[in-house]
């Protein structure tokens, strides 16, 4: 039973960190269960409240960061509140629609699309799809890194 409970903590592990980089998985709430798989299939008793008190501040920081930084490369490009409406929902519904390319297009397009709505010009509009697509990136950079984070501390806790 071992080695099941690892390989599917492992697989956890492997959802979430491509939950990073494909928003439609779970990401960080993968990992965080891999916590209570491996709590269920060994034992609960490396954990304490201060690992949970670190995954949980990570898990809200990862959500919070997520939507903040995508509004934050649209905004920082002169983008109005609804390109990052806009853009956040590309962000969701792009892999969807377009599926080799929606995870850039669609944020892109969403940003595009609120500004001209806003009826700002065209060249303003490319400009803030590119902030949203910047947005996108950094977001995913910090989202790996933040998850990486979860399974280091893991990882230091139980061996």
């Amino acid at each position: 039973m071992d080695v099941v409970g690892w390989i599917v903590v492992i697989v956890l592990f492997i959802v979430g960190m491509a939950g990073a980089v494909y928003p439609v998985l779970p990401g960080a709430l993968a990992i965080y269960f891999a916590f209570f798989v491996y709590g269920w299939f060994f034992s609960f008793a490396p954990y304490n409240a201060l690992f949970w008190i670190i995954q949980t501040l990570i898990v809200v920081a990862l959500f919070v960061a997520d939507y903040a930084v995508n509004a934050w490369g649209v905004k920082r490009f002169g983008g109005s509140r609804l390109s990052a409406i806009l853009s956040t929902i590309g962000i969701i519904i792009g892999p969807f629609v377009i599926p080799a390319f929606g995870l850039i297009l669609g944020p892109f397009i969403g940003a595009v699309l609120g500004e001209l709505i806003s009826k700002a010009p065209l060249d303003r509009a490319i400009k803030v799809g590119f902030g949203s697509v910047l947005g996108l990136f950094t977001s995913t950079v910090m989202k790996v890194i933040l998850q990486l984070a979860m399974i280091i501390v893991f990882l230091i806790w139980v061996l």
